[in-house]
């Protein structure tokens, strides 16, 4: 599967090219920063060689990804349906990603591994908080969570300027300043 992904982008022939896989959750589990526990991802990426240094590139996500809810660490699935276009151009001899629309690779690469654009475009278009709506969740991992949250508490200070004064004195000491 991570195969079809490795382009050979010196001996491409001009034209359009089709590359299809399908991603399992090994492909992304690979970098460690995000769990993901079952993958069902199609992926269709289309190569279009422009000229001898120039290339297009055109990657397609459809299915579905599951990770753990935040909230309550069960299984959430969550819809996966990205599209994403980068233009890659062959020269000198630094790699330079810094432009989300241009890559740049160095002349004398032979191949150029699209696995890593790919498992980005999948996971940057999942949300950032990945929780289940709120009657989704597990009630018993909710109901534990309650039993551990901690209310603030005010300071005894606090509470009993605010309740003689109804201000903090220091305010009053910052007014008198500014009517000066």
């Amino acid at each position: 599967m991570v195969d079809a992904l490795k382009l050979k982008i010196k001996t491409l022939p001009f034209g359009t090219h089709a590359v299809e896989c399908h991603l399992d959750e090994s492909f992304f589990n690979t970098d460690e920063q995000f769990e993901v526990r079952r993958a069902d991802v199609d992926v269709t990426l289309t190569v279009t060689r422009k000229s001898e240094s120039t290339f297009r590139l055109e990657i397609s996500c459809k299915g579905t990804v599951t990770t753990a809810c935040d909230r309550c660490l069960e299984d959430l699935d969550l819809p996966v349906d990205v599209d994403y276009r980068l233009n890659v151009e062959q020269m000198g001899t630094e790699l330079d990603d810094s432009n989300d629309e241009l890559l740049i690779v160095p002349s004398d690469w032979r191949e150029l591994d699209a696995a890593p654009l790919v498992r980005d475009t999948v996971l940057l278009a999942m949300p950032m908080t990945r929780c289940h709506e709120d009657d989704e969740c597990n009630p018993v991992m909710l109901d534990l969570l309650d039993s551990h949250c901690v209310e603030a508490v005010p300071d005894d200070d606090d509470t009993q300027e605010s309740e003689t004064t109804g201000t903090d004195p220091r305010w009053e000491a910052l007014k008198k300043l500014k009517e000066q």
